[in-house]
């Protein structure tokens, strides 16, 4: 089953990231040019900043976006308050920092969240106190497994099974290792599901979980090589990815594999990160499409994010999925009555959400009201070429029975694929 492709007009280019001040003049929300004075409507995000990883790409990117739509009209003239705060990869802080802002602060709704613990400490918050969470970054299975948060990314589990999926289809893979978190909800969850994709073309997969707090990179790689496969699947942030294959280097062992990861390594400052060894070598499933796509969106993002975001911001995949739940929250919040907007009216006009499209996903975005949301599930592929990525494999949907429960929801919902 393969989702709708939307306007890929860069899908055979050489992804290298543009620099310098996009050609055309950022558009958001009214776009009329008036700054918005009126009474603040508050949001928030909950992102993982400082730990193992930065994982606030997303949130940097929101904030871009709702900087450009509160210097143009904002929501019919009340700006968008947008409060931030860091998890610290703290399940503990996790939890009092979502309080702050749901309890204390009473934002209507949280934008672009990104982190690898908070969902899964605070779904139950949200449903309790039924704030929505439109998610940009998403890690655990909590977020996608949960009525009141919705994400425009997919996750370690899609990419990492449309990874598997691709490298058996394109490069003969017949047993994967995937290398991934021992957080129960984030390894076990998107690897586990990896080794079930396998198990059910006949061939095999195993997983090797590391502790992000204390990961031995290069004991991981010597039992990478005790695993037996033919192809090593990195499921890991950023960071942790780069400080693995640093030891494999260090080893010299690429050779003896072939290699695909999920998400995080797209990233414009990935292949000098990672350097020559890698290059032609990795490929890189990505969850929404090229960060230097020619689409409305695509050029929209980059042209915010170079006037109203900061220079040392990542643009990557989680800063467009932020982008993305930005501009849909905006959509949403536009259609309502600007003097009666709170937290009930703005949960329901994002359940209201369906059929959105966007040149940086390979199908449409929706919320609905379900126990369960994942509505980007088709992703690509892309080797780190050069100083950029070239791309391998265009949309396809992901096969995995886990979106088994999720089609079904968007067939009732008349979702068009």
């Amino acid at each position: 089953m393969k989702r709708t492709t939307i306007l890929l007009a860069a899908s055979t280019a050489a992804l290298i990231l543009a620099s310098g001040s996009a050609m055309a003049a950022p558009q958001c929300g009214l776009n009329n040019g008036q700054k918005a004075t009126g009474e603040p409507i508050r949001v928030g995000a909950l992102v993982g900043q400082t730990g193992p990883d930065d994982f606030s790409s997303s949130a940097d990117a929101a904030r871009a976006y709702f900087n450009c739509l509160n210097a143009n009209g904002g929501i019919h003239g009340r700006p968008i308050e947008y409060l931030v705060e860091d998890d610290q990869w703290n399940p503990e802080v996790a939890s009092q920092v979502a309080t702050k802002l749901v309890k204390d602060k009473g934002v209507v709704a949280l934008v672009a969240n990104g982190s690898f613990v908070e969902m899964g400490v605070n779904a139950k918050l949200y449903a309790e106190e039924d704030v929505m969470a439109m998610a940009a970054a998403c890690a655990v299975a909590e977020c996608f497994e949960s009525k009141n948060i919705v994400s425009t990314n997919e996750g370690p589990l899609p990419s990492s099974v449309g990874a598997a999926q691709w490298a058996v289809a394109n490069l003969g893979s017949k047993n994967v290792v995937c290398i991934g978190l021992t957080i129960p909800s984030v390894g076990p969850y998107s690897c586990g599901w990896t080794e079930k994709y396998m198990q059910s073309k006949g061939l095999s997969g195993s997983s090797l979980l590391l502790d992000p707090g204390a990961a031995d990179m290069n004991a991981s790689v010597l039992e990478t090589v005790a695993s037996g496969a033919d192809t090593v699947l990195v499921n890991l942030p950023r960071g942790m990815a780069a400080a693995y294959l640093k030891a494999v280097e260090e080893q010299n062992l690429r050779d003896n594999f072939k290699w695909i990861s999920s998400t995080p390594l797209y990233d414009a400052a990935v292949p000098a990160m990672l350097g020559a060894y890698w290059h032609g070598v990795m490929n890189v499933n990505i969850e929404l499409t090229p960060i230097d796509g020619t689409g409305p969106d695509a050029s929209n993002w980059r042209a915010i994010m170079d006037k109203y975001a900061r220079p040392e911001d990542p643009r990557d995949t989680f800063s467009q999925s932020g982008y993305l739940s930005a501009r849909f929250f905006t959509d949403a919040l536009l259609k309502l009555d600007p003097a009666t907007i709170d937290r009930k009216s703005v949960s329901e006009a994002i359940r209201g959400i369906k059929n959105e499209t966007s040149d940086l996903l390979c199908g449409p975005y929706y919320v609905g009201k379900a126990d369960r949301h994942m509505p980007n599930h088709a992703n690509m592929m892309v080797q780190i070429s050069g100083n950029g990525f070239k791309v391998v494999g265009g949309c396809a949907d992901v096969d995995s029975a886990y979106l088994d429960p999720i089609r079904s929801a968007e067939k009732a919902l008349g979702i068009a694929n």
